[in-house]
């Protein structure tokens, strides 16, 4: 049961071209959007699509990927963590993120 703490697991289509980060050491960072599409019937009879967002982020051999094969509008499956985060905007306002940090990539589709 322990495996199961903490999965998330997504299929979807990438919102926007992947931001790609490259820190000292080579170490990179990928950002990425996705959407996911759920319908259903509602009580009167009419089909309604919804669609979830997801910030999504990846580190190492998985942002090489995105960055190699990934662009807006392919379909992927994901598998990873959820996160949270905060900080301080310009303001001092502060602002909270959730993500997704990638641990599986596969790349559906053409």
């Amino acid at each position: 049961m322990n495996a199961l703490r903490n999965k998330v697991q997504l299929i979807g289509h990438v919102g926007q071209e992947p931001e790609i980060k490259t820190f000292e050491g080579g170490k990179k960072l990928a950002n990425i959007t996705l959407a996911t599409n759920e319908s259903y019937t509602n009580a009167k009879g009419e089909k309604v699509e919804q669609t979830e967002w997801h910030r999504l982020t990846a580190w190492g051999k998985t942002a090489d990927l995105i960055e190699s094969y990934v662009i807006k509008g392919k379909e992927i499956a994901i598998e990873g963590k959820l996160t949270h985060r905060s900080y301080d905007d310009k303001d001092g306002v502060k602002r909270y993120i959730t993500e997704v940090v990638i641990s599986e990539l596969l790349l559906l589709g053409k």
